[in-house]
């Protein structure tokens, strides 16, 4: 039996590469200061209960290749793979930061997307963040939502391809995937699927974002879920 333990995760400003600086500023400029540094908080928090999870789980010292990472974004291997993980935790990353302490634990760190969807998506956001007037941005934002579930299925493909293909039998494998995605129906019937926070509350919390005020209470109790421990 194969086990695949998932992590729907939320993504930090930092893990967000060259848009990073910009989502920042949107936030702060559509929500106000107070209520993004809450909410940058809420994520933080999110990841310091994943990363005391996985503190505590069993690496198996017998043969510790059998646990096998699969990370949001990954397009490569080994020494690129390591780069792009420092990279990472430069920019202040708790995701990579976890990857690397799980790689030092004798994880193996594994090509998880195809280069040319990763690109393409972020090529589409670049697009809308570079974009000098209203209306270009508008036009960008358009195409982008036209393409993204069209984009988000064929990664979901790939990536449970990868799975599949690179998780053997009686091997573990550790899925740090953005909660939008939905990959658990593409993944193959005889993978044991360890789901560490439900996907759907991690969804709606982030949809709740922009309608904060309006939905305070739910918007609230979805925070106090994300940060709290995790018992599987």
């Amino acid at each position: 039996m194969r086990k695949l333990i998932y992590v729907p995760i939320i993504h930090m400003s930092a893990d967000m590469g060259s848009i990073a600086k910009n989502v920042e500023e949107k936030g702060v400029t559509s929500f106000g200061e107070e209520f993004w540094k809450g909410h940058r908080e809420t994520i933080s928090g999110f990841w310091d209960a994943v990363s005391h999870y996985f503190d505590f789980i069993d690496m198996d010292t017998r043969n510790k290749k059998n646990m096998k990472i699969y990370q949001d974004g990954m397009i490569a291997e080994r020494e690129v793979a390591q780069r792009i993980v420092e990279e990472g935790i430069k920019s202040g990353s708790k995701n990579y930061e976890l990857v690397l302490r799980l790689v030092n634990r004798g994880a193996v760190l594994v090509k998880t997307e195809e280069f040319k969807l990763v690109k393409e998506e972020l090529d589409r956001l670049l697009a809308i963040t570079k974009a000098k007037s209203t209306s270009k941005k508008l036009f960008a934002f358009i195409k982008y939502k036209f393409i993204k579930n069209r984009l988000l299925k064929k990664r979901d493909e790939f990536i449970s391809k990868r799975i599949d293909k690179t998780l053997k039998d009686d091997e573990v494998g550790i899925l740090f995937l953005g909660a939008y995605h939905n990959i658990k129906k593409k993944l193959p019937a005889d993978i044991q699927i360890i789901e560490l926070k439900d996907r759907e509350k991690v969804v709606e919390y982030q949809k709740l974002v922009p309608f904060y005020n309006k939905k305070k209470e739910r918007f609230e109790e979805l925070g106090r879920y994300l940060i709290s421990p995790i018992k599987v």
